[in-house]
């Protein structure tokens, strides 16, 4: 069985696929930004605000661990949403460019 070939470069010209990289793109980047930020703030919060992390919030546990625990479930907010995001929009998309390529 032979198998297909693509004119890749006709499909990285294609409007849909274009306007599937650009919204992918802005959006991992964002969110990129975001997460780095996030990720930094508890060093760099650890080093410049020490008085801040060891403020006791419940019994032994103080701020800076449930700011590291907080990292864990903003992972996680963020791989749920980006799955939201990408079954909703991104796969449209593709569906809507294999469509137009076939």
């Amino acid at each position: 069985m032979a198998e297909r070939q693509y004119d890749w470069s006709a499909i990285a010209k294609n409007p849909k696929f274009i306007e599937l990289h650009h919204k992918k793109s802005a959006f991992l980047f964002g969110w990129w930004i975001f997460s780095c930020v996030y990720y930094f703030l508890l060093p760099i919060g650890a080093a410049y605000a020490p008085g801040l992390f060891k403020i006791k919030i419940i019994g032994v546990i103080n701020f800076g661990y449930l700011f590291a625990l907080s990292q864990f479930f903003v992972s996680w907010g963020l791989a749920h949403y980006y799955a939201h995001v990408a079954n909703k929009d991104f796969d449209r998309l593709t569906r809507e460019l294999v469509e137009e390529i076939q």
